[in-house]
C-alpha cells in the first residue's frame, strides 16, 4: 500500500479550487488503495478521519490576510514543522500542492530532513495582481523558496502550458495531468427551473454565471463592467470587495459548498470567467461538465487542451469583448444549446479523476 502526504495551505470545508482538486485526490487515491494523510492549516481538531484511508490533519494557523485583504496566505504556527517531519516520516511520497505557502516549504523541508521523495502540483504561475508589493513579494518567494521548492521536486504537475514554462524557468521537471471533474455532481441532468427557485434566481432571464473568490484576478470585475440589459450576472463566490448589492441586473449568491454550485451551473445559462493567469481552472471544467456554454479568457495555456474555439469562446480581458460575446449569446439559445452539448461531451470524455489517481500511483511507485 502506498502512502501519502498530501500538503496543502487550505482543505475543505475552506472553498477554492485547489481545495477540491486535493480532496478529489485524497478520495480517489483512497479509492485505488492508498493511504493517505492531508497536512493543511485550520481550525485543529485531533486527526480527522475522513472515509477509511483519508485522515486529515488541521495545523492552527493566523489567517489575517485572507480576512482583511483577500490573499490566501495562512501562517501557521511552530506545530507545522514538527507534523510535516513527521509525517513525512510515514509517508512513502510528499505531494505538495503549490511551492508559495509556508505549509509547501514546511513540507520541502521535512522531505530534506527525512529524505522522502517529493512531488508537486502547480496550478499557477505569478499572478499579474493589481498591487505592486504583490507582485515584488511573489517574485522574491519564487526566486528564493519557491525555486528550491520546483528544483527539489522529482516531478512538477501542471495543467497548461503557461504554468509548465513558469516551472521549467525555474528548473522543474514537468508533466502536464489534467484535473478530474464528478461528472455525477456536476451534471446537466436536473431541473433547471426547480434550481432558479431554490437559489432565489428569475425564472424569465438570460443568466450569466460567474464562480470563484471575488477578486481581480478572477476578473469579476470586468464582468460587472460587461454588464448589460440583455441577460443578468450571477456571481458565485466571496472576496473583500464584494458586488454592488443594489446594481440592477447583478446578483450575488455568496458562497456555496459544491452542491449548491452545481445547482448553480444547472439554473444558468452561461458560463463566464475572465480570469488571468489560471488556464483551465476547475469551474471551467465543472460548467462544461453542467452544459453550459464558457466564455473564458484567451490564455495560452488553453493550448494543450485543444479546444474548438467555436464551442469556447476566448476572449481578451476586455469589457466590451465579453459583452459583445454574452449579448450575441444571450440572444440565440440555438447556439448556447450547440455549445453546451460540445462543452459537456468534452468534459466527460477528457476530465476522469479515477484515471488522474491511478497516474499520480504510478509516477508515486515510479
Amino acid at each position: 500500500m502506498t502512502r501519502v502526504l498530501l500538503v496543502s495551505h487550505y482543505f475543505p470545508p475552506h472553498l477554492g479550487g485547489i481545495e477540491n482538486v486535493v480532496a478529489e485526490q485524497a478520495r480517489h487515491l483512497a479509492a485505488a488503495g492508498a493511504d493517505v494523510m492531508v497536512l493543511t492549516s485550520g481550525r485543529p481538531g485531533g486527526i480527522e478521519q475522513l472515509g477509511e484511508r483519508v485522515r486529515v490533519l488541521r495545523v492552527p494557523a493566523w489567517d489575517g490576510l485572507q480576512e482583511r485583504a483577500g490573499i490566501p496566505f495562512p501562517v501557521p504556527g511552530p506545530r507545522l514543522l514538527t507534523s510535516a517531519v513527521r509525517w513525512a516520516r510515514w509517508a512513502d511520497v510528499i505531494h505538495v500542492h503549490d511551492g508559495a505557502y509556508l505549509t509547501s516549504w514546511a513540507a520541502g523541508l521535512a522531505s530534506v530532513v527525512t529524505g522522502t521523495p517529493m512531488v508537486m502540483h502547480q496550478h499557477v504561475a505569478i499572478v499579474d495582481h493589481p498591487s505592486t508589493v504583490v507582485r515584488l513579494v511573489q517574485q522574491a518567494v519564487w526566486g528564493t523558496a519557491g525555486r528550491l521548492m520546483l528544483r527539489r521536486a522529482k516531478r512538477v504537475f501542471v495543467l497548461n502550458d503557461t504554468v509548465a514554462g513558469f516551472v521549467q524557468r525555474y528548473g522543474g521537471r514537468v508533466e502536464h495531468l489534467p484535473n478530474g471533474v464528478d461528472t455525477t455532481l456536476f451534471t446537466p441532468l436536473g431541473d433547471r427551473d426547480l434550481a432558479r427557485k431554490r437559489l432565489g434566481l428569475p425564472a424569465d432571464r438570460v443568466l450569466v454565471l460567474f464562480a470563484g473568490r471575488l477578486v481581480p484576478k478572477k476578473g469579476y470585475n470586468l464582468l460587472i463592467e460587461a454588464a448589460g440589459p440583455e441577460y443578468d450576472l450571477v456571481f458565485a463566490g466571496e472576496g473583500h470587495e464584494g458586488v454592488p448589492a443594489d446594481r440592477p441586473g447583478v446578483r450575488h449568491l455568496g458562497r456555496l459548498d459544491p452542491a449548491g454550485l452545481a445547482d448553480a451551473y444547472r439554473a444558468c445559462d452561461v458560463f463566464a470567467l475572465p480570469s488571468t493567469s489560471e488556464g483551465f481552472p476547475l469551474t471551467v471544467q465543472e460548467a462544461m461538465a453542467c452544459g453550459l456554454p464558457v466564455v473564458t479568457t484567451d490564455d495560452p495555456g488553453y493550448a494543450s487542451y485543444r479546444l474548438d474555439r467555436e464551442q469556447v469562446r476566448l476572449l481578451s480581458r476586455d469589457a466590451a469583448a465579453i459583452r459583445g460575446t454574452l449579448t450575441e449569446l444571450a440572444g440565440d439559445p440555438a447556439l448556447r444549446e450547440r455549445m453546451g452539448r460540445w462543452s459537456h461531451a468534452y468534459a466527460t470524455g477528457s476530465f476522469s479523476w479515477p484515471a488522474h489517481a491511478a497516474t499520480l500511483l504510478g509516477r508515486y511507485r515510479a
